[in-house]
């Protein structure tokens, strides 16, 4: 009897653990799961389980560069002269769009003439767009870029009567600067036949007409190319209001969200020969670019080149599955919320499958708004035919009954089966020649609609991208010559929030680090991690900065607008200034800021001084500090890679 009361009394216990087990098994797995994934960000805003702590070495600020402050507000007086009239036309996508007025604009104030509202190609030649939107409007808030310059330079929307119907007549001079233009050539060149013509109409093609770097002199023509750039350059009303619900569904959940711009460009592809980086079709594609740009001598070198030489010396886009390597070695937890930017990303959602794998909550501007919301931004537009070829239209039995009674004579031979039905996919975009033919044909009506709506999804995307709590860049930094779309974003960021998270990897480095790590990619050793974390954090400070300067300044002055354009508190820390080889400041010798910017900047602190919560959900815990940004808190990640026990992958 007593044995039986003894083993009840065993099970009942046995029982009573196993559900207290379970019971602490589903607590932490509902913790640890806090960020599980449904597909439609729009119902439930991502994450359903309620706002996480915010670790300030994933999401900011750094406190290394939280002195910096924007302050591109002129230090002198113009001269109020008049030369006569500039009208410009602008090819290209985005981001060559958004330079080159800003060139214009300072070009406009170095020959003292008045700038016509500059003609966007990319829309004029789309054929149906919203009648609305027109060329500069399609993107640019037309009026705030006309009165935020009227201090600077005289804006009209177009030229006078007389001087219009001349222009229609071609009796105005055309000059189409190269991308390294000086201001010696406009002063010596240009300016004379502006003074003898009073209009003078300026192409551009390379995304610039002013060189990046000018002399000291001209310091305040870099300042107003910030003015430009990130105050008088406004989106329309519509973008930047769909721009704002996207950042305010993104953050719904309570937490930061990263955006990524992968730099998956046919164009950049070709151009520096990462044909081989992809497969099948995609090579194809490439590769014919780039025989295309040999012809008209923007490529010097030959067709065919090792893509995987160009990939290990940096000349290649980081793969997206690279991407999230990084991020996983940086401890971003698997739930962080990524914002996938850019109208263009070569390959497709192919591409995308590895880091979604790693990130579920991978979305983009489709998954964020209704087609609706898409359909207003764009605007009313008049239908246009399909470029999508359909087969033929079936005969009537009447001509069937014809067909046969003018064939030849009896037997007849049995008629041919009918023909494979055309489907949609098989013919839809801009790859569908390449199946049938050996040359590209040209842009169909339907095609330059398309490309406009590019520029809307470039811009719509940049408005979110600034506005993230970090960046990533897969291309940045190429080496062409041409603004490349994460550089401006990178150059925003710099001046708006120099504190913020903005990653710049130095590809180079990067691929050094898989190459030593190819066997065991997502089980990587431990310093091996450490060694990423390092080169990635320090990139995101003052020595990632002062690189990014040295490559990004002498192709892209709104890459890296410091100093010129910012200031620094009265309280920061010594700094020492660094210059390039031709003594042009990289870094430090900012002003300091006035007192109105330094009164305005106490505000905001006193009304956002919120204590920050340092931990950190992800996994290396041990080894990270609050601070996470200071060169102190890495002593231990100076290991390389070489010095790794052997790893077993199933660990």
């Amino acid at each position: 009897m007593l044995l039986k009361s003894k083993f009840k009394l065993a099970t009942a216990v046995g029982i009573v653990l196993s559900i207290l087990s379970l019971l602490v098994h589903l607590f932490l797995a509902n913790y640890s799961a806090g960020g599980i994934t449904n597909p439609s960000v729009l119902k439930d805003h991502v994450l359903p389980f309620g706002s996480r702590p915010r670790p300030r070495r994933l999401w900011g600020p750094l406190s290394t560069l939280d002195h910096l402050h924007p302050y591109a507000e002129p230090r002198k007086v113009y001269p109020a002269m008049q030369n006569g009239f500039i009208y410009a036309k602008i090819y290209g996508g985005f981001e060559k769009i958004q330079s080159s007025i800003c060139d214009l604009v300072a070009v406009a104030r170095l020959l003292n003439a008045t700038l016509v509202i500059p003609e966007i190609q990319a829309t004029t030649r789309a054929k149906g767009i919203s009648s609305k939107f027109k060329s500069f409007s399609y993107l640019y808030h037309e009026e705030h870029f006309i009165a935020a310059l009227s201090n600077d330079v005289p804006i009209v929307r177009g030229l006078p009567k007389d001087l219009r119907e001349a222009r229609k007549k071609i009796k105005f001079p055309t000059v189409s600067p190269k991308n390294t233009a000086t201001s010696e050539y406009y002063t010596t060149e240009v300016l004379p036949r502006l003074a003898k013509s009073k209009v003078i109409g300026i192409i551009i093609n390379g995304g610039k007409c002013l060189q990046s770097i000018l002399p000291a002199s001209l310091e305040e023509l870099q300042r107003l190319r910030c003015r430009v750039a990130f105050h008088a350059l406004k989106f329309r009303p519509e973008i930047q209001s769909l721009g704002s619900q996207i950042v305010e569904r993104l953050r719904a959940s309570g937490r930061p969200y990263l955006a990524y711009h992968p730099g998956l460009l046919r164009d950049t592809l070709a151009f520096h020969g990462c044909a081989e980086l992809f497969q099948d079709i995609h090579t194809e594609l490439i590769q014919y670019r780039r025989n295309q740009m040999i012809k008209r001598g923007t490529v010097k070198e030959q067709l065919s080149v090792d893509s995987v030489s160009m990939k290990i010396n940096g000349s290649c886009p980081l793969m997206p599955e690279e991407v999230g390597l990084l991020l996983q070695a940086l401890g971003y937890p698997s739930t962080t919320i990524i914002y996938l930017a850019g109208s263009e990303t070569f390959g497709g959602q192919r591409v995308l499958i590895p880091l979604r794998a790693m990130y579920a909550n991978l979305v983009d501007r489709t998954s964020l708004c209704t087609r609706r919301e898409l359909s207003d931004l764009v605007g009313p537009e008049a239908p246009l035919s399909s470029d999508t070829p359909h087969p033929p239209s079936p005969k009537s039995e009447k001509e069937l009954i014809e067909e046969w009674k003018k064939a030849g004579p009896r037997p007849r031979p049995l008629p041919p089966p009918p023909a494979r039905p055309f489907y949609a996919h098989e013919k839809e975009g801009w790859y569908g020649w390449i199946g049938e033919n050996d040359t590209e044909p040209d842009p169909s009506p339907i095609e330059f609609r398309r490309q406009a709506h590019r520029l809307l999804w470039d811009a719509l995307d940049y408005f979110v991208s600034v506005q993230a709590d970090a960046f990533f860049p897969g291309f940045h930094n190429d080496g062409s010559g041409w603004p490349d779309y994460s550089s401006l974003v990178m150059g925003h960021r710099l001046y708006q929030n120099s504190s913020g998270i903005t990653y710049r990897p130095d590809r180079r480095t990067v691929v050094g680090l898989f190459q030593n790590v190819s066997d065991h990619l997502y089980h990587p050793p431990r310093n091996w991690t450490l060694a990423a974390r390092q080169h990635l954090n320090n990139s995101a400070g003052i020595d990632g900065i002062i690189m990014s300067a040295m490559m990004s300044k002498p192709a892209s002055f709104l890459a890296h607008p410091l100093p010129e354009c910012s200031c620094r508190t009265a309280k920061s820390p010594a700094i020492q200034s660094v210059k390039d080889k031709h003594g042009e400041l990289l870094f430090g010798g900012e002003e300091e800021c006035p007192d109105l910017i330094v009164r305005s900047l106490a505000k905001v602190a006193t009304k956002n001084n919120e204590p920050q919560n340092e931990d950190y959900e992800g996994e290396l815990l041990e080894d990270d500090s609050s601070q996470g940004m200071q060169e102190s808190d890495r002593s231990d990640t100076n290991k390389s890679s070489e010095q790794d026990e052997e790893m077993d992958p199933d660990d």
